[in-house]
């Protein structure tokens, strides 16, 4: 368990850095281009969640988000005790991860953000956001396990752009991003909104999963790499 919770702190930093690190950097070489700037973000956090899931997903299942670990505990795919665990190192490591930006790039450690990014169509784009990855992730989970690191790499690079929120989709990043004022942060006002946005596309897709394919919970362990207790425990 320590072990998977060092694994999901430690990825979720990764993206974190990833996502505030590449927005500062894009930002800042795009002479105020905005659509440079926001390209180069996409690219390399798609680019970094598939090298995250990849490298981390033998370990702990590469979840990085609550919103997926909480639809895979609601499946079965793991133990409601060890939920919070795993969200608790999310979180952790989301800010670990900003820190880290920062102090590449010689900003303040936190600063509350003052983008802002309100209003209905915005949490509209979240919950399609957090419904559309769930989707991908439970769809591929089930016949294409081994392509979901780069089904999920591919669906939020996407998403960046045909999304007005440009795809949060995490609980976790979502209040990370709030301590930082950059091209990549949230106005902490906004944050509840989004998360709760997030949680409802994420049970949403878990739901209609359900229905279109009965086994669900059979495919559970494979979310979003197969979780290596589960295999060992299918090997006895």
């Amino acid at each position: 368990m320590v072990r998977r919770a060092v694994a999901e702190a430690l990825g979720t930093a990764f993206l974190l850095a990833a996502v505030v690190g590449s927005g500062i950097m894009g930002e800042r070489l795009a002479g105020g281009n905005a659509a440079i700037a926001l390209l180069a973000n996409t690219m390399a956090t798609g680019a970094m969640l598939v090298a995250l899931i990849l490298t981390f997903g033998p370990i702990s299942g590469a979840h990085f988000n609550p919103a997926v670990t909480l639809a895979d505990a609601s499946q079965g795919g793991l133990a409601w005790r060890e939920v919070p665990v795993y969200v608790s190192a999310q979180v952790c490591g989301a800010f670990l991860g900003v820190a880290a930006a920062h102090a590449m790039f010689v900003e303040p450690v936190f600063f509350a953000s003052r983008h802002v990014r309100a209003g209905n169509a915005q949490l509209f784009s979240e919950f399609v956001a957090t419904f559309g990855l769930l989707a991908i992730i439970w769809g591929c989970a089930r016949l294409r396990s081994s392509a979901v690191p780069f089904a999920v790499g591919a669906y939020i690079t996407g998403a960046y752009w045909f999304t007005s929120s440009t795809s949060f989709a995490n609980p976790a990043v979502t209040l990370a991003r709030a301590a930082s004022d950059t091209f990549a942060g949230i106005r902490p006002a906004d944050v509840p909104g989004f998360i709760v946005a997030q949680l409802a596309g994420a049970m949403a897709a878990t739901i209609l999963f359900r229905w279109l394919t009965p086994s669900l919970p059979k495919e559970s362990a494979n979310v979003v790499v197969a979780h290596p207790q589960k295999d060992a425990a299918h090997a006895r």
